[in-house]
């Protein structure tokens, strides 16, 4: 088990492809703790974490600094220290730029990579004294290549590759190692909502010819977070079966 006695902290863990990333954690003797807002989901995989390992499930608001704190700080006082942190958390208001309002460009913004500061602002300071951790912010293919009716998705994501990359400098010296891994067209119960039309038209230029799963970004992150990338850092992983 590689990750035996370690604490993953994993944004949005309750479904999607954050869970799979919680469980793959668990599955290799991590403590894993998710964040999510919706209380009901989020107490139904904790208990499916729980088949493999301890875990803890918190509601907690990734965009407000103060409770975000409040919970690492909580993490800290109960488990002692936190190892690795996912920023998954995420939320998509698709619309084309003349009919996109300011309040779905502020909240895509906010969750996105405001969320993902605030965890590692809050994470950062621990990580810094006990000189080691791993930080993996969940960005995406869209971030690099842009599309069409995401102009705020995207740049949420392109955003968050910037901020890896200047955190890895920022950290490297504490032994932290930052890296963002981009997904592409991943089945979720996000992009199952998209019209089919459009996920023909994706399918289509995809070089593997297939969709991923949840396990192959999961896969990625797992490899990332682990002693076989201690000297990777500041680096972006794309997993998308060839589409960018």
């Amino acid at each position: 088990m590689r990750f035996k006695d370690k604490i993953a902290v994993v944004t949005g863990g309750a479904q999607g492809i954050g869970k799979e990333i919680a469980l793959q954690f668990a599955k290799e003797g991590a403590r894993v703790v998710i964040f999510d807002l919706n209380e009901q989901i989020l107490s139904a995989t904790v208990k499916e974490l729980e088949q493999y390992s301890q875990a803890l499930g918190l509601k907690v608001d990734v965009t407000n600094l103060d409770e975000t704190e409040k919970n690492i700080n909580k993490i800290i006082d109960n488990l002692g220290r936190v190892d690795i942190l996912v920023n998954n958390a995420g939320i998509t208001r698709d619309n084309l730029l003349l009919r996109l309002s300011e309040s779905d460009w502020d909240k895509v913004l906010t969750v996105n990579l405001k969320g993902a500061f605030n965890c590692c602002k809050a994470v950062s300071r621990y990580m810094v004294k006990q000189r080691y951790g791993k930080i993996i912010n969940i960005s995406s293919v869209i971030g690099i290549m842009g599309n069409a009716g995401q102009v705020n998705y995207a740049a949420s994501k392109a955003g968050l590759i910037g901020m890896t990359k200047s955190l890895a400098k920022e950290l490297g010296s504490r032994n932290i190692c930052v890296n963002a891994v981009a997904p592409g067209y991943i089945k979720t119960v996000m992009t199952e909502a998209l019209p089919e039309k459009v996920k023909e038209e994706m399918f289509k230029r995809i070089p593997l010819a297939r969709f991923g799963e949840p396990a192959d970004v999961a896969k990625g992150v797992i490899f990332l977070a682990s002693c076989d990338a201690d000297y990777i850092t500041g680096q972006v992983l794309v997993i998308d079966g060839g589409l960018v």
